[in-house]
């Protein structure tokens, strides 16, 4: 079975726009009629697939029910770190091996049957930009996988204990004074230099970070 319309939702305020465009363009190329949306109330006709990546607000039942297939991204093996920023959070962790589902979409939080299961792999150094260039580059990749390869996937219910992961804000990217940069350094990796910097309080100031990469050291 070929798919004929797919479309791409994607919070307009999100990180993952340029991807997301990205994404449609290549869809396009390879024959969907596709378009993408920011709102899912914006959605006036019924889909056969809907990728929904990088989106903030809540999707009710009747409209997941109004499309063929409604798929998620999510980087943790679900349902252990269901939630926000998995990814940051299993960095700041340590692991480097990072699991990544794309599942059909429920009313219940990621609590959908799991299509295709893979791994974002990390060498250790990479900081928040190209974090966040792998993590989308991996998520088109299983858009575009489940497309191709559709007749021979069987969806997989997620069995085990879950888990949750909170939201990670600002506050979130303080350093400890008291401890080495070593020890920090995976927060140093996550941290936005200009959403949500990495700061550290010393004296009766707030100091403010912004960390940067040059070329491998010999």
């Amino acid at each position: 079975m070929r798919f004929q319309n797919v479309a791409v939702l994607t919070s307009e305020e999100s990180w993952f726009v340029s991807y997301a465009q990205k994404l449609v363009e290549i869809l396009r190329e390879e024959g969907y009629q596709s378009e993408l949306f920011h709102d899912h109330q914006d959605i006036e006709e019924a889909f056969q697939v809907i990728f929904i990546l990088s989106y903030f607000n809540l999707i009710k039942k009747q409209f997941l029910k109004k499309h063929k297939h409604n798929l998620v991204v999510h980087e943790s093996q679900l349902p252990q770190g269901k939630g926000w920023a998995p990814l940051f959070w299993q960095i700041l962790e340590g692991e480097n091996r990072i699991p990544i589902v794309l599942f059909e979409a429920a009313e219940d939080v990621d609590a959908g049957d799991i299509y295709i299961s893979d791994y974002i792999v990390l060498q250790g150094h990479e900081l928040h930009d190209e974090i966040r260039d792998l993590q989308a580059q991996k998520s088109v990749e299983l858009c575009l996988e489940f497309l191709d390869n559709y007749k021979n996937l069987r969806p997989v219910r997620q069995t085990g204990k879950e888990t949750f992961y909170a939201r990670r804000r600002a506050k979130d990217s303080e350093l400890d004074v008291n401890k080495s940069i070593s020890e920090q350094f995976n927060l140093l990796r996550i941290v936005s230099n200009e959403e949500f910097p990495a700061f550290f309080y010393h004296k009766g100031f707030k100091h403010i970070l912004k960390i940067s990469k040059e070329e491998k050291c010999r």
